[in-house]
């Protein structure tokens, strides 16, 4: 991947003043953390609405993104798609209009690296520095209370320079090389999630099939090495018939279309990887785009014709089905050092005894699960070390990720002579099968 540096030009000091074009679910939250750093920030989005938040809160709004950009040292875009960072970036009206020489541009959003590197060409014309800095939740919507970590691809003076600036919005960052490295990092630990999302989906509907209440098939496998982000913190809002409303159909299709094509450049198999790509295409040709992300889920039940939803129950978030819950005010920190909210799951229903072919079911979908998560880790180091990535970066990077699981956390001593962990696949496992009209 080709790296793309700004032409010499003066360093300014200690960056004040940020512009920030983009106040969408993950944009607000970051500005909100800058406004309570000091800085003064810009901010500039195509609905002045989704602003509104940010600037009662002290962010001056312009109403084009070259007038959010004027005069700042940093400038932060953080938007849906790439056709959305170039259109803002560029232009008599984009951010560079306005950017003064030796400042940086850093991009949050998970974009086309290719776009990216087009931008910082021309950036790089004007003398302005580019970073890439795609974010990855440590918790649901940790977002909103500075839990993320950014993976930074870009010069590494202008890394320095923008660090505090990017401490201030999350908890950690790394620097990962390049442009173009930092997205591509994001993809992988984006599979990860992405692979427990839908694996964790249908391990519920057989559950539910075979008449597992979908709370007890629940806890189950969070409290097993089948645990990950995804079953712990995201299948709540499937049992609340929510879906999770932080995150649309639209971008995991990107982000996997994304994936798909970067194992393609890089000589990847990916076959697991490509079968959740399939998945989740298949779900946007049968449900609106702007849908939640977990609507992939439907697409099991209505193959085992099992419903997941618990009556009565909700889950302990704004973003589920009760919009009104409050913010998260008590976290723990687990043993790898990770900060997430302390939830308490109220379930209306009480449990229900299980027979021992009930018993034996929810273990060997533990262990399908967790299977599922050692295949898809090896397919995240395939894609870490075809970029060029150290095993200790890649394992850094997944560890302060959403795609971290109990498998990654446990066996990261095993990556370390780059070597595949698991046997070549030569069928698919059965919980991510590619089209599930055929599921049985």
């Amino acid at each position: 991947m080709s790296t793309v540096e700004a032409a010499p030009a003066a360093l300014f000091g200690n960056a004040e003043r940020i512009g920030f074009v983009g106040t969408g679910s993950m944009g607000r939250p970051m500005i909100a953390k800058l406004l309570e750093a000091g800085y003064l920030v810009n901010v500039y989005d195509i609905d002045p609405a989704a602003a509104k938040d940010v600037v009662e809160k002290g962010a001056r709004w312009h109403d084009a993104p070259c007038d959010a950009a004027r005069d700042c040292e940093i400038v932060i875009t953080c938007l849906p798609m790439p056709r959305d960072v170039f259109d803002n970036m560029t232009g008599e009206q984009g951010a560079m209009a306005g950017m003064p020489p030796g400042g940086v541009w850093i991009d949050a959003s998970t974009t086309d690296y290719h776009n990216t590197i087009e931008i910082a060409r021309r950036a790089a014309a004007i003398g302005v520095y580019s970073l890439e800095a795609p974010v990855s939740n440590l918790s649901h919507m940790g977002v909103d209370f500075g839990n993320v970590s950014f993976f930074v691809g870009g010069p590494l003076e202008a890394y320095v320079r923008c660090e505090a600036a990017l401490q201030a919005m999350g908890a950690v960052s790394f620097h990962v090389g390049n442009i173009g490295q930092g997205q591509s990092v994001k993809l992988l630990t984006n599979l990860l999630f992405y692979a427990a999302a839908v694996a964790s989906g249908d391990a519920l509907c057989r559950s539910v099939r075979d008449g597992v209440p979908a709370q007890q098939a629940w806890r189950k496998f969070v409290g097993s090495s089948a645990n990950s982000v995804a079953v712990e913190q995201f299948v709540p809002f499937l049992l609340d018939g929510s879906y999770d409303r932080s995150c649309t159909l639209e971008i995991t299709m990107k982000d996997m279309d994304l994936t798909v094509q970067l194992a393609d450049e890089l000589g990847v198999g990916l076959p697991i990887g490509r079968t959740i790509e399939e998945r989740y295409s298949l779900a946007g040709r049968k449900f609106d785009r702007h849908d939640s992300h977990l609507s992939v889920v439907e697409l099991a039940q209505a193959a085992y014709g099992a419903g997941l939803q618990v009556p009565g129950y909700r889950a302990p978030s704004k973003y589920g089905a009760d919009p009104a819950h409050p913010p998260d005010q008590e976290f723990l920190t687990d043993p790898v050092g990770r900060i997430k909210p302390k939830r308490e799951h109220m379930f209306p229903l009480e449990d229900v005894p299980l027979s021992d072919v009930q018993i034996r079911l929810l273990e060997s979908l533990s262990v399908e699960l967790t299977n599922l998560n050692r295949l898809i880790l090896d397919e995240a180091f395939d894609l870490g070390r075809g970029m060029g990535l150290s095993d200790a970066l890649i394992h850094d990077v997944i560890t302060w990720s959403v795609g971290a699981s109990a498998w990654s956390d446990s066996h990261a001593q095993q990556y370390g002579n780059r070597q595949p962990i698991a046997p070549p696949l030569t069928n698919v496992p059965h919980l991510i099968y590619p089209y599930t009209e055929e599921l049985s």
